[in-house]
């Protein structure tokens, strides 16, 4: 079964955060699927369905982001999942806002919730889709925290079907066509020639 996990932060006061756009994929996703979301077995909601013949799951953990291993590792022991058939989504502030970057392995790259992620199941090879949120900041934790601008915003309207469309990509086709067809910025041509952001 193929689990696609977007990670975030539960409640309110966290909406609409830089830290949260992984909530926000996986909701559209599951609004693309027209499925809701339940209350799992530990730390986390879900919903599933199917694109195809393949079962899929979407989960939030309702963990803070830092300790979002620990509902991965819930969800990965309950219903018996291979590692290599869970996708990560998640925020970095490493990448340029609008870069798609799809990898099957690696560190953490200094997010707090790949960090927990890897540390509770041993393991940095994790499929992972990182969503670049901008890097032009001087305190990381306000960054994260922080609301996109109205800018972004509008360009966050567009974004999300194509993360949408890259994350069922990955469900039915696997990490290595992904990472060679969404590996790259999906900003509008004004965006890309430094009129915003």
């Amino acid at each position: 079964m193929r689990t696609v996990v977007g990670l975030g932060n539960p409640g309110r006061k966290y909406t609409g955060t830089r830290h949260n756009i992984g909530f926000e994929i996986i909701d559209y996703t599951a609004g693309d699927l027209q499925v809701s979301f339940k209350s799992g077995k530990g730390d986390y909601d879900f919903a599933e369905s199917r694109i195809g013949e393949q079962k899929i799951m979407l989960v939030k953990p309702t963990t803070y982001m830092n300790h979002s291993g620990v509902a991965v590792r819930q969800v990965v022991d309950y219903f018996s999942l291979a590692v290599q058939d869970v996708l990560i989504v998640c925020d970095d502030y490493n990448l340029p806002f609008g870069t798609f970057r799809f990898r099957p392995a690696g560190s953490d790259g200094g997010h707090n919730g790949l960090h927990s992620i890897i540390y509770e199941l041993n393991t940095n090879d994790l499929n992972r889709f990182r969503f670049g949120i901008g890097n032009q900041f001087e305190n990381a934790v306000g960054f994260v925290l922080s609301r996109f601008d109205p800018e972004e915003k509008e360009e966050i309207v567009h974004l999300l079907p194509v993360a949408n469309e890259a994350v069922r990509n990955w469900i039915e086709k696997g990490i290595e066509d992904t990472m060679n067809t969404f590996n790259r910025s999906f900003l509008s041509p004004a965006e890309e020639n430094g009129i915003c952001c």
